[in-house]
């Protein structure tokens, strides 16, 4: 009969040479709570083999990309006894990209090219910050573009005559209200799909994580084709109108009478004036103007065909 097996203890520096890491690391790993603290015998703190399991998930969780932070909540739901490849399904389809675009590499010669030949060290610095270009460690004169679409916008409005300041100004703005749109969308699917995968620890299983990974699958192109469509309606209308305000003839402002400002050559009221008086040129003109647009009635009138239905005894 087998006794139980052999606990392993290690100290700090022979976990950190095991695991292939240092001992500044494990300690930030505790500040951070993704790692035990180790238990404490006498003057000496020992890990153990679960400590070394923890180690090899969060190597294992950052070679696949995830952060930190996102890591500590894997490792909670797996301490919780919920399932951890359910949660690695769900948090990868979560963490991956929510569009079919995928990234590109520019030199920094293309891209000087791209936007009128002219080297501007203050635009580059600023499109790293908005992340719209990203450094490549190593290459200082490469970067790599998460969205090519959107450097193409960049690209094509800065030659439509767009500044480069301007831009990067529209941009930010247009990230808050689309950032805003799609917490706005994720609220919602979050009550009427999600709540139940989180708020119930029943359904916190392998199975329902799958099954919520295979929503948030759905979901990518719904919220992409909802934005794209009402983006679309609302650029017709809005350009419309602004469109038919620009094109429309400059009308003069009402004053409180109900009358309104009209612009006339000097020469025609001069010669008004000639004619009837200075004092007169209002009521000629109004006078004349009515006649007009009498006279336009009439042969309107009788230019339009009748019957003999249209003719009325005159008593």
């Amino acid at each position: 009969m087998s006794g139980p097996a052999a606990r392993n203890d290690y100290r700090i520096e022979d976990l950190a040479h095991l695991t292939r890491t240092t001992v500044r690391t494990i300690r930030a790993y505790q500040d951070r709570g993704l790692l035990p603290r180790p238990e404490r015998r006498g003057r000496a703190n020992l890990y153990s083999d679960a400590h070394v399991a923890r180690l090899h998930q969060i190597a294992h969780l950052l070679d696949r990309g995830h952060t930190l932070a996102s890591i500590k909540e894997v490792l909670d739901a797996w301490d919780t006894g919920r399932g951890l490849a359910g949660i690695l399904g769900l948090v990868a389809e979560v963490e991956g990209p929510w569009t079919d675009e995928r990234p590109d590499r520019v030199t920094r010669s293309e891209l000087d090219a791209r936007f009128g030949g002219t080297s501007d060290d203050d635009a580059v610095a600023e499109a790293v910050d908005l992340g719209v270009l990203e450094p490549v460690a190593g290459d200082p004169d490469t970067f790599l573009v998460p969205s090519p679409q959107e450097l193409s916008v960049a690209a094509e409005l800065h030659a439509a005559g767009v500044p480069l300041g301007a831009i990067s100004d529209h941009l930010r703005e247009l990230r808050g209200q689309v950032e805003h749109i799609a917490a706005r969308f994720l609220e919602f699917t979050t009550e009427y799909v999600f709540a139940r995968y989180l708020s119930d620890p029943g359904h916190r299983t392998d199975a329902h994580a799958a099954e919520a990974a295979a929503l948030v699958r759905r979901l990518r192109p719904l919220a992409q084709q909802t934005v794209e469509a009402e983006l679309g309606r609302a650029m017709r209308a809005l350009a419309t109108r602004q469109l038919r305000r620009h094109l429309a003839a400059p009308q003069p402002p009402e004053t409180a009478d109900g009358t309104r400002t009209v612009r006339m050559p000097a020469d025609t009221i001069a010669a008004v004036e000639r004619l009837v008086g200075r004092d007169r040129v209002p009521d000629f003109i109004t006078l004349a103007a009515e006649r007009e647009v009498r006279a336009r009635a009439l042969d309107d009138m009788a230019a339009t065909p009748f019957s003999h239905t249209d003719v009325h005894e005159i008593p």
